[in-house]
């Protein structure tokens, strides 16, 4: 089937179809997501999640290829069509946050994709392209070698692919025209020399006291940035007994910032208060990225626009939304290299902190539970429109080459992390 011959009632048709079927298999949809916040995986470790979705997957027709990119629970998911392009891509994550579960609603994420894939997988027959389900583990910077778009984006699973969507649960309606923070992930050790505290402090060399003036450098570095830079960290190793001198400390930060060429220079910054900290204390340091950086989010506004007019269609809020305070998401690193964009959609009100086990017990009430199905129904649609109007997916593509590509420029001319 060509694109340029189907027509708007065609269109409609196919979105209704779409609809329907979503609906169908909402009681799967909801059990795999409940199922999935009461078992909760972090980055990497989403094997009993991957699991359920991918049976899911098989179950309805698709083609399942596992460790995608060589990432044990990666996955990419196929339907067979007569026509292999152009092609969709509609994300899913699914890692949960260490103590407060699926704070950030990746299971609703993940069961909204599985619905949209399968529905369109219904479909895919009647389809002037193709849809692929990607699977990316470990969106979360909590586990080292998050990001896990960032080796499917490397390893070529996006290069023939048109445009890149997905959701993400929120605490209201809205698709997200703001760009994300560019954010670093890295890891701090200072390694000292042991001795009885109260004995022979003297004799040792104290690992607490360099990570200290660390944190203390840090706090006083703040105040000469740009307000746009966050910077923030953890001791994750910080002694073992009051009564020995430290010999060995850890820290976690990630630096973000709404300019790529700025976080870097923060980074170096960052770590010169490290360098003091052990000169200080007569510590030896070694440090590390413990994640590749995530890219800041470049929402392409043909893919956007579609996205809040299927929102609208099946009447919830599609408002354009740009605001200050963005977090960070792999999802930069894939609009980087493909039109991309999401949606931002209610499962709670202000009164949920994000990141918060609040956030996690609202994807199992009813409002959680039909963002599901709305997300799957907005992105099955928005992939419905985006096939079968070509001029639209060239619109996107055109635009996707003057925002991205000065922004590629620019990042090519920064020194990597340790030059």
């Amino acid at each position: 089937m060509s694109a340029g011959y189907v027509t708007e009632e065609r269109v409609a048709a196919l979105k209704k179809a779409a609809a329907e079927r979503v609906e169908a298999i909402a009681g799967q949809l909801v059990e795999i997501s409940d199922w999935m916040y009461e078992h909760p995986e972090l980055g990497h470790q989403e094997r009993e999640a991957v699991a359920r979705l991918t049976a899911a997957l098989e179950q309805h027709g698709a083609t399942v290829e596992r460790q995608a990119a060589g990432m044990e629970t990666a996955f990419r998911a196929t339907f067979d069509s007569p026509v292999n392009e152009p092609t969709v891509a509609i994300l899913a994550e699914y890692d949960a946050l260490p103590e407060v579960g699926h704070g950030c609603g990746h299971n609703i994420i993940a069961t909204a994709a599985l619905g949209a894939g399968i529905a369109l997988g219904a479909l895919a027959d009647q389809l002037p392209g193709r849809v692929v389900v990607l699977g990316c583990p470990a969106e979360e910077s909590a586990v080292p070698d998050a990001g896990g778009k960032i080796p499917l984006v490397e390893q070529g699973y996006f290069d023939d692919v048109d445009a890149a969507i997905m959701i993400h649960p929120g605490t209201e309606d809205y698709v997200p025209f703001d760009s994300t923070l560019v954010a670093y992930g890295l890891s701090f050790e200072f390694f000292g020399k042991p001795a009885h505290a109260a004995a022979a402090p003297h004799e040792g060399i104290n690992a607490l006291d360099a990570i200290i003036q660390m944190f203390n450098g840090v706090a006083l570095l703040r105040q000469q940035l740009r307000p746009d830079v966050r910077i923030h960290g953890i001791i994750t190793h910080g002694g073992a007994a009051p009564n020995v001198i430290p010999p060995y400390t850890a820290a976690r930060f990630r630096v973000r910032s709404a300019d790529p060429v700025y976080a870097r220079e923060v980074v170096d910054k960052v770590v010169r208060c490290a360098e003091a900290g052990a000169l200080s204390a007569g510590a030896r340091l070694e440090w590390r990225q413990y994640i590749k950086p995530y890219q800041n989010m470049i929402t392409n506004h043909v893919v956007g626009d579609t996205i809040a007019r299927n929102m609208i269609q099946i009447g919830i809020g599609g408002a354009r939304v740009s605001r200050d305070g963005a977090g960070s998401t792999d999802f930069g690193n894939v609009s980087h290299v493909v039109p991309a964009a999401q949606a931002t959609l209610r499962i709670c009100g202000e009164e949920c902190g994000w990141h918060s086990k609040e956030v996690a017990a609202s994807t199992i009430t009813p409002e959680g539970h039909a963002a599901i199905l709305r997300g799957a129904k907005v992105m099955a649609m928005t992939a419905i429109d985006l096939l079968c109007r070509p001029e639209d997916l060239r619109a996107a593509s055109e635009e996707h080459d003057q925002t991205a590509g000065p922004i590629r420029d620019r990042l090519a001319a920064i020194p990597a992390i340790g030059d």
